[in-house]
């Protein structure tokens, strides 16, 4: 990629808005990734180049939140052991079956999400105590680990399934399960950020450059979520939801977005 001085521009400043949108609930990731290959990354360099202000955005968000006293590291560190597992196996596991598969399988899961959130807001916005003090079962860790390989090579909408996880099986508030979400993607991001840089599918100026804006935007991010409550993350991820289902859909892809400018 060409790193003029307006390009750089362009890039910081798309950074802030999808590290202020990825922090607050996900779907960023489609911004991104039709942003760098409308700047002429290959589609597979765009998807590995992605993670750089991915991870940085996360970085930003856990200290922000460990200042609030807002993470539960014993909790967290316990969940993120399969996810990351599931990143190490993605590559071998996934190729099993063809993305489009994993994309309508999840889809249908996000709308569900979006359905819940509706229909029994209180499910969001309110803790479930009992269910946050009960153990974590093998399913629920078998589970994490899927997420996991998903989330390490598919990526799209990761933040939703964490998140659906958190609030209905695990009984947290859409705040708290949001912090929990930003430490997953933190420890597991690298692993398949790793597996992209390996292949050469990673062009690290462009995704530092795009980290700045991330970073700056996962600030706002944090901000607003314990500023403005639940509610206010509830009716972002709701728009956003129809975003991600229509990207796994296939109805909104970086492609066609790029169509619209050409």
């Amino acid at each position: 990629m060409d790193l003029t001085l307006t390009t750089s521009i362009i890039l910081i400043i798309s950074g802030v808005i999808v590290g202020f949108i990825n922090t607050l609930a996900g779907g960023g990731t489609i911004i991104s990734i039709s942003l760098f290959m409308f700047l002429g990354l290959p589609p597979i360099v765009a998807n590995g180049t992605n993670r750089i202000p991915i991870f940085f955005q996360t970085v930003t968000a856990v200290i922000l939140y460990q200042r609030k006293k807002m993470i539960d590291w014993s909790k967290s560190l316990k969940l993120v052991i399969p996810i990351i597992l599931g990143n190490l196996s993605g590559a071998f596991l996934a190729s099993l079956l063809p993305e489009k598969i994993f994309s309508y399988i999840f889809a249908g899961i996000v709308f569900l999400f979006g359905i819940s959130m509706i229909f029994d807001p209180n499910r969001w916005l309110k803790e479930n105590k009992a269910l946050q003090i009960k153990p974590v079962t093998y399913l629920q860790y078998l589970t994490y680990f899927f997420l996991g390989i998903y989330g390490g090579f598919v990526h799209v909408g990761i933040g939703y399934f964490y998140l659906g996880m958190l609030v209905l099986v695990g009984g947290y508030d859409i705040i708290k399960a949001n912090v929990f979400k930003i430490v997953f993607v933190m420890f597991s991001v690298p692993f398949s950020l790793l597996v992209f840089s390996a292949k050469g599918n990673v062009d690290w100026s462009a995704g530092l450059i795009h980290a700045i804006g991330n970073t700056i935007g996962a600030t706002i991010g944090v901000k607003y979520a314990i500023k403005n409550g639940g509610n206010f993350v509830r009716y972002i991820m709701l728009t956003l939801i129809i975003l991600v289902v229509l990207q796994l859909l296939g109805v909104l892809t970086p492609e066609k977005i790029l169509a619209i400018f050409k």
